[in-house]
């Protein structure tokens, strides 16, 4: 028998996938997949232009599959792509003008649903709520945060092919590195 705890992930889950499916039925008459418009919808939140690489990681998406939506988007004109003035390697990703005569409409679309799925619930109901959500992800981005912390401090001390480190040390092994940090691979 589960307990009430053991079900809260797949309810989180479940939940979110349940609303993001109701708003895409709304958009898709825009011609606007889920794929597209959560795409849109992070690059009108972004201040500026974002990379490729952070529109995988905000939608949560591997970066190879996030090209072919990039390119698929570009040559609708819901978006504009241009090399980075830093890193002529990196693409940064803009709205296109197409996208920015819809973002209204898609934002109108969403606030409408959220007042539909949220009627009813009190007010007070929906802080605690908010407030419960945004604990368990504060929790579960810093454990995030501290695991990738320590995959990028191990990469950086094999910078260099020859076996040292920029300092001219040797680079210690991996079993001593896992030693060091307290058995984390």
């Amino acid at each position: 028998m589960t307990s009430d705890w053991e079900t809260i992930g797949p309810l989180l889950h479940g939940t979110a996938r349940a609303w993001r499916q109701k708003l895409d039925e709304r958009l898709r008459p825009m011609g606007l997949s889920q794929a597209k418009w959560r795409t849109l919808l992070h690059l009108s939140l972004a201040r500026d232009a974002l990379t490729q690489a952070e529109i995988a990681a905000r939608l949560g998406i591997e970066e190879p599959t996030v090209v072919s939506l990039l390119r698929r988007l570009e040559k609708e004109d819901w978006i504009t792509r241009t090399n980075s003035p830093h890193d002529r390697r990196c693409k940064m990703v803009l709205l296109g003008r197409r996208a920015q005569q819809v973002i209204p409409q898609i934002n109108a679309t969403a606030e409408k649903l959220r007042h539909e799925l949220l009627a009813g619930i009190p007010k007070s109901d929906l802080q605690t709520c908010m407030g419960v959500l945004a604990r368990i992800r504060g929790r579960a981005e810093k454990t995030e945060r501290r695991q990738s912390f320590t995959r990028q401090s191990v990469a950086r001390a094999f910078v260099e092919h020859n076996g040292q480190t920029k300092q001219g040390y040797s680079i210690p092994r991996k079993s001593a590195i896992s030693r060091r940090n307290g058995g984390l691979k």
